[in-house]
């Protein structure tokens, strides 16, 4: 059942009711429940725009299970896992089935109708049906036979189901899906021994589940469904991967807090006990008067239309009347309701009072009224004057019409004249009596009546419907107190007779052969209930989907007769779709081991070793007796992690049109404001900033209030100084009453300060924006680290633990937000205390140190080593495809771009005309003068779209300063061009129009515009562009020329087959083990991830399979250290996968969390020689040397780490190139070697265990009349600067470009000789980052960097340099000894992070990603300059080269090889 617009109204009005979650952020839950239609409609027609789409019911089938799979990973249930498909319906929902039904049909068929008329080539194939996704059909037999078979599989395959009870509630199983499991959570309730702790997820897209929830009464009671979208086209495709999919977790112990804010005012004006949970009962009851899947909505009650505020406001105005409440746990109070529908049918008055005036304005012009009043009033004259509901039903009190004046006269009998029209136009009744509106009056409360069981307690009439299309006016439902309502429960269709009921005669093959005639022969006896065309009627309503199907109500009694003939004639196979069979519960037994057949085997193969037994459940088994009421929630302090409430700060609340923006736009209506009120310690100013820095800092706290989340306080600021913690590097430790943390404090300077301000703009703005919450004054700010999850750590008596992991992002929040002391409930999964515990033989781990690092083991018998601190693996070493001189080479792959007035120059057109005609371009019907209708059709190639920051790899790019495009855009122009030239002149002569028209572009009598319009849409659906995927300009990535040779040498590496096995004994503290509990942590948080880096998967019983390997091929940066992706290209192809430019199934979308970067490990091996900085000048034609003291000022510059490289020679050349690199920009006037030589380009580079310098060969190359500097570093890579006029600016701008390049993967503070400041603006709009020290620290691999202070310019199509870097920490000698001039208090070395500052700006889609944060946090320092202290050491040795070797910690023992 679905409430119309009801999920967006709601979430708008309460902006604290949902949360856009990813996988990571969802809670631990007990029971999880699918509401499986939703899925399966997903999977199998996705959309339905598409007329060209088709589908096998294999790809259906495994992309049911996947989805499945991926809902239970992601939620975790620990207990219940229920799975529910739709099984025959009710008679009361057929109708909207029906309905459904047909519409669809008809909708298809015109789709189709309309391609073809557009000379389109649809598929030959029979397109899917989606009316077979209904009890009965073989469509549902054959995906029940799959959904067993994947139970059986995941139960004996799967750890994670294993302690899981699973139910399989199929489409024979009569009911609703989502009803099937309230039915089933009211018996769990019921029983004695449930814990009312118990947290529940509902998986579904409904709306109304919200209200099915709320009749649970239960407190933790969420509900998931994929994120909505308001506003976007219906043809957008959804994101299937999981890792992608943001999802929305509607909370219903908050919506329980919200409904009792709605009717706090009840609480001192009703003279009875003021009972929450009868408000909430009420609440639903006041929901199904708006609409629902089983009684139309009341005339002019529409929710866009403001009819909830005002059903609550008639509500809180009538209850403090009644003595009682509306609806007794499912029961209608009659004389309540009766009171409460006679208040709110003043409506109907004031609705008509709204339109009068414009009637009378109308009939004037007319001449008449719409019908003939006189006529109607004889007519009901004659019925009788002795009906009590006579003339006074239709006009409320005929006292007050008759004592009224003549206004109100005239008024009362356009009013009554007005609800006859409606009854006799809709209803198609000749004579409005008594006994007609009584009926509707009964029948009508009938219906709320039957839907209040349905919902509390389960059907309680199978046969019941409601027999009209249109709902009474409210001021017709009157005399309702002495009504007796009874419900005949009767017995459920069978599959068939529902089939026969629902569907339409274009769905007849979906039907047995033998009952077809029936829906197309004229002689059948039921022909009249299939039309094969009908009518809509909107009925107030906006959309199409809204409207009442106008088509006659099946007849049960005349269906079943016309069936019994045919029923003999069924097959068995027939015979056996047509009945209804129990629930199924299927559990994990070790005990049992037997063959499972599979029914598609050479999709699904059979499972050798089943342990699933299966235990039916009676289809009555879970039927509670209306009688039963719940027991009284006790709501204890203990906090859920995950389920938020109110409470925990104090605030007022109030309702107020603030333009919360909940749904992509700013709602309309009003919203339920939070204002917290400020903490006395804040607002008194008793409390001074050194204070809450004792409270908080170095402890957790819960922010992001109500969702709290749990982080690590490590800054705490008022705007003029803060409070820090001084921790080493990598440290992130929570500091208990008894161990004091290492604080430090200064003062801000101006630019910090400022920076603090916008910070708390910026939260204040989010609160009130986005939460509909104010936090009012911001006195204190406090930084803190999320918590990303918990590790196991091995301690130093060989116990292990779980140690919270903070993430590396720091991020700011308002003190008075936060929340302190509050007892949180433990999962009390178990625990691991001991090594063999944690390690036992036979279980799969990774192994994060060197050598092998990222390789996949199997733990043996470790019983002799464990004592030594070490466990004993067998790894599984593979061969590596060998990528550098892929690397080295991807240029010759990769697609090049260009601005859009070197493709508008090639063309002969405007840069205009390019950059229009590759987006959209609307041309509508008629002309400008004269329009026909809004229909408007896209002839845009749809190559870019910058509202959503989207991009088409291979077509387009954007960069910081404009669109990019490559040589495929150029041919589609070109070819546009040459086709439909006018369409190209037309729009260059009235640049400033939006939209253009048909008859003005082809204006001539032998022009048929709307012919050339279809000309163009064919022909660009014809082209491979119109099926090319979006991505975000975020994203780095490689090309799929790339892809592609990354996929041959993958393919060479496999033909090898030369991995081997190494038996070694390993310490703990390198093992990753993949466990639910470590779920989120980063296995090694050190790791950065370049493009081509090699990785393995390592979670478990999720899509990709463990220990499956690949390569990156995109990076997708994120504001949230969590919510960065990584596009993985496997080396096998796996059910599930992807495909992200490469082969079918291979590609997949990955977070760190789920990764180990093989690369980075072997970064780390090559790194164990000490880091030096390299100067090596070119032959210059001066021999004149510099002076030594000179050459030392130099590499002593502010910023400089190292001490000089003593070189043989050269030191001048070097020295005036370097100085005049030094100023604001690029040099005025080269050294003249920079234009004669081309070996003359100088660089400096941090060296690992090689030399990487430039002076290697350069070259040039011509490209369409541009000139690219290449320049070779002496490691083979290679770096290019941007197309350039002249051969002199190609060199200087290479230059200066992979300069640039340099600064964004070296260290900070260190590498390369910049001045503070860094470069001014270079002439081609390139910004070199400043070396100073941020503000604050804590980035991310993956970070967005900070918008540039220079519009980056097109340089980004370019390939950067790759070049392994190497972390540099513990420099002792290079302690800063300074003090800041406005600090009062005496500071440390270094400054903590008050919040995230990214790396240096990513100026391209290939570069590497930034610092991550621990490189920030080694060097805390102000952003003043420092000096280093001077050494007699000529270099400066990393701590790396002072550790102990990283191997150490593997014994090879005899280092046995096997094959």
């Amino acid at each position: 059942m679905g409430v119309p617009k009801f999920y967006r109204w709601i979430s708008e009005r309460y902006p604290c009711l949902s949360e856009v979650v990813k996988e990571h952020q969802i809670p631990e839950f007990d029971n999880l429940y699918l509401d499986m239609n939703g899925i399966i409609h997903q999977c199998s027609h996705p959309n339905d725009e598409d007329v060209h789409f088709r589908i096998s019911e294999e790809k259906i089938f495994a992309d049911i299970f996947h989805y499945v799979e991926v809902l239970f990973r992601i939620v975790k249930p620990r207990k219940v896992f229920f799975m529910a498909v739709d099984g025959v319906a009710p008679r009361a929902k057929m109708n909207q089935q029906r309905g459904r039904r047909f519409r669809s049909a008809k909708e298809a068929e015109d789709k189709i109708k309309k391609a073809l008329e557009k000379g389109e080539v649809l598929p030959t194939e029979a397109r899917f049906d989606s009316n077979c996704i209904t009890p009965g059909t073989e469509f549902m037999a054959r995906l029940q036979e799959q959904l067993k078979y994947f139970v059986h599989k995941k139960l004996s395959m799967d750890r994670m189901w294993q302690g899981v009870r699973v139910y399989l509630s199929g489409h024979e199983t009569p009911g609703e899906g989502e009803h099937k499991i309230m039915e089933f959570i009211r018996s769990e309730i019921a029983d004695l021994g449930h814990d009312p702790n118990t947290r529940h997820c509902l998986y579904g897209l409904d709306a109304d589940l919200i209200m099915l929830g709320l009749t649970s009464h239960e407190p933790h009671f969420c509900l998931l469904r994929e994120e909505v979208r308001f506003g976007g086209k219906k043809s957008q495709k959804r994101c299937v991967a999981p890792e992608e999919t943001t999802f929305h977790l509607l909370h219903l112990s908050l919506m329980r807090e919200y409904i009792d804010y709605e009717f706090s005012a009840l609480r001192d004006k009703i003279s009875f006990e003021y009972d929450l949970e009868r408000i909430i009962d009420d609440w639903i009851l006041m929901g199904f008067l708006v609409g629902n899947d089983f009684i139309p909505h009341l005339p002019n009650l529409h929710i866009n239309h403001d009819a909830l505020p005002l059903l609550y406001r008639t509500y809180i105005n009538v209850l403090p009347t009644l003595g009682g409440y509306l609806n007794e746990n499912g029961h209608l109070n009659l004389a309540h309701f009766e009171k409460y529908l006679e208040k709110l049918s003043e409506f109907d008055r004031e609705h008509f009072s709204e339109v009068y005036v414009d009637l009378k304005w109308f009939e004037s012009k007319v001449g008449n009224k719409y019908l003939n009043e006189a006529a109607g009033l004889a007519a009901e004259e004659a019925v009788g004057k002795d009906n009590s509901l006579c003339l006074a039903a239709l006009d409320g009190s005929r006292d007050s019409f008759c004592e009224d004046g003549e206004g109100d006269d005239m008024f009362e009998a356009e009013f009554r004249q007005y609800k006859r029209t409606y009854y006799m136009t809709k209803m198609g009744v000749e004579v409005v009596s008594d006994e007609f509106l009584a009926s509707q009056a009964c029948c009508y409360v009938e219906g709320i009546q039957w839907i209040l069981h349905y919902y509390y307690h389960g059907v309680q009439s199978w046969s019941w419907y409601y027999p009209n299309h249109y709902a009474p006016f409210l001021s017709d439902v009157r005399k309702i107190a002495d009504l007796h309502l009874t419900f005949d429960l009767g017995k459920p269709f069978m599959p068939f007779e529902q089939l026969l009921a629902v569907l339409p005669a274009a769905s007849k093959d979906l039907l047995p052969k033998s009952y077809q005639d029936l829906m197309m022969s004229q002689s059948s006896p039921i022909i009249e209930y299939y039309p094969l065309d009908f009518k809509t009627d909107l009925n107030g309503k906006q959309h199409e989907w809204e409207a009442v199907v106008l088509i006659p109500f099946i007849d049960e009694k005349r269906l079943l007769a016309a069936m019994e003939p045919y029923t003999d004639h069924l097959s068995k196979a027939e015979k056996g779709r047509n009945r209804h069979t129990e629930c199924a519960l299927y559990c994990y037994d070790k005990e049992l081991d037997y063959l499972y057949v599979s029914h598609l085997p050479d999709l699904f193969p059979n499972i050798i070793h089943c342990h699933a037994r299966v235990t039916p459940i009676p289809i009555d088994a879970w039927r509670v007796s209306q009688d039963y009421v719940g027991r009284r929630i006790d709501r204890s302090a203990l906090y859920f992690c995950g389920f938020p409430t109110l409470q925990h700060i104090r605030h007022k609340f109030y309702k107020k049109k603030s333009g919360v923006v909940v749904f992509q736009q700013s709602s309309r209506g009003e919203n339920m404001m939070l204002d917290i009120l400020c903490k006395a310690v804040v607002c008194s100013r008793m409390q001074v900033v050194e204070d809450i820095a004792a409270l908080v800092l170095g402890k957790s706290v819960f922010v992001n209030w109500p969702h709290l989340e749990e982080a690590r306080v490590v800054v705490v600021s008022d705007g003029e100084s803060k409070f820090f913690l001084e921790e080493p590097p990598g440290v992130q430790k929570l500091y208990l009453d008894s161990t004091p943390p290492p604080v430090k404090v200064i003062y801000l300077n101006d630019k910090e300060q400022k920076d603090w301000v916008k910070d708390v703009q910026g939260i204040t703005e989010h609160h009130s924006k986005r939460k509909g919450i104010i936090i009012n004054e911001t006195d204190v700010l406090l930084y803190g680290q999320l918590l990303t999850g918990r590790k196991y750590v091995i301690g130093q008596n060989g116990q292990v633990h779980l140690e919270k992991q903070w993430a590396k992002q720091i991020l700011p929040f308002a003190y008075q937000t936060i929340v302190k002391d509050i007892k949180a409930f433990d999962s009390n999964l178990a625990r691991f205390k001991t090594l063999e515990e944690l390690f036992p033989v036979g279980t799969n781990v990774f192994i994060v140190g060197n050598p092998h690092y990222g390789a996949m083991g199997e733990v043996q018998d470790s019983t002799d080593v464990t004592s030594e601190g070490r466990v004993r693996v067998v790894f599984t070493v593979p061969c590596e495809p060998q990528l550098d001189t892929l690397i080295q080479n991807q240029h010759k792959y990769s697609v090049k771009y260009s601005p859009g007035y070197v493709l508008a120059s090639r063309l002969g057109i405007t840069s205009y005309l390019v950059s229009r005609f590759s987006g959209s371009i609307f041309i509508g019907r008629g002309s400008k003068k004269n329009p026909h209708g809004e229909q408007r059709a896209n002839v845009g190639l749809n190559l870019k779209f910058n509202k959503k920051n989207e991009e088409v790899p291979g077509y387009t790019k954007r960069s910081e300063k404009e669109w990019l495009y490559s040589a495929a855009v150029e041919e589609l122009l070109d070819e546009y061009l040459e086709r439909f030239s006018e369409v190209f002149d037309f729009v260059a002569r009235n640049s400033h129009d939006d939209v253009f028209y048909e008859d003005d572009i082809w204006p001539g009598d032998d022009e048929n515009g709307a012919e050339k319009v279809q000309e163009i849409t064919a022909w660009l659906k014809t082209h491979p562009v119109s099926s090319s995927s979006r991505a975000s300009c975020d994203l780095q990535i490689l090309d799929a020329g790339i892809v592609e040779k990354i996929e041959e040498e993958l393919e060479k590496s496999k033909a090898k087959k030369s991995s081997k096995k190494m038996r070694v004994t390993v310490k703990p503290h390198l093992l990753f083990r993949p466990l639910e509990q470590q779920h989120g942590v980063i296995p090694d948080p050190d790791a950065e991830y370049h493009l081509f880096d090699r990785v393995v998967n390592i979670r478990e019983s999720f899509s990709v399979p463990l220990g499956l390997r690949g390569t990156i091929i995109g990076i997708k940066g994120a504001e949230r250290e969590a919510e960065v992706l990584y596009e993985v290209l496997f080396d096998e192809e796996f059910p599930g996968g992807l495909t992200i430019r490469c082969s079918a199934g291979r590609g997949y979308r990955l977070p760190p969390c789920a990764l180990i970067n093989l690369s980075h490990g072997g970064r780390l091996e090559q790194s164990s020689h000490r880091l030096t900085a390299v100067v090596k000048p070119q032959p210059a034609s001066s021999t004149q040397r510099t002076h030594k003291n000179q050459l030392d000022g130099l590499n002593h510059s502010p910023r400089s780490l190292f001490l000089p490289t003593q070189d043989s020679g050269k030191e001048e050349e070097f020295s005036n190139v370097w100085q005049s690199l030094q100023s604001s920009g690029m040099p005025q006037k080269p050294p003249a070697h920079w234009q004669n030589h081309v070996s003359g380009c100088f660089f400096v580079c941090v060296i690992m265990h090689m030399p990487v310098c430039v002076g290697g060969d350069v070259a040039l190359m011509t490209f369409r009349g541009l000139t690219v500097c290449q320049v070779k570093l002496s490691n083979g890579l290679m770096v290019h600067g941007p197309h350039c006029q002249f051969e002199v600016e190609a060199k200087e701008k290479a230059a200066l470009f992979a300069l640039q390049r340099l600064v964004t993967i070296l260290p900070p503070n260190g590498g390369l000789l910049l001045p503070p400041q860094g470069y001014g603006p270079f002439s081609w709009g390139v910004q070199l980052a400043p070396q100073g020290q941020p503000f604050y620290g804590g980035t991310f691999p993956g970070a967005h960097g900070p918008p540039p202070s220079a519009p980056i310019g097109t340089h980004n199509q370019f390939v950067p340099l790759q070049v392994t870097k190497k972390r540099i920490s513990g420099r002792k000698n290079q302690e800063v000894r300074q003090e800041q001039p406005n600090a009062a208090r005496p500071m440390g070395s270094g400054t903590s992070p008050l919040a995230t500052v990214p790396a240096a700006p990513q100026s391209g889609p290939k570069t590497p990603p930034p610092t991550s944060s621990q490189e920030h946090s080694e060097k805390l320092a102000p952003t003043t300059p420092k000096t280093p202290k001077q050494s007699s050491n000529p270099h400066t040795p990393s701590s790396a080269s002072k550790r102990k070797h990283r191997k150490l910690a593997v014994n090879f023992e005899a280092a046995k090889v096997v094959d």
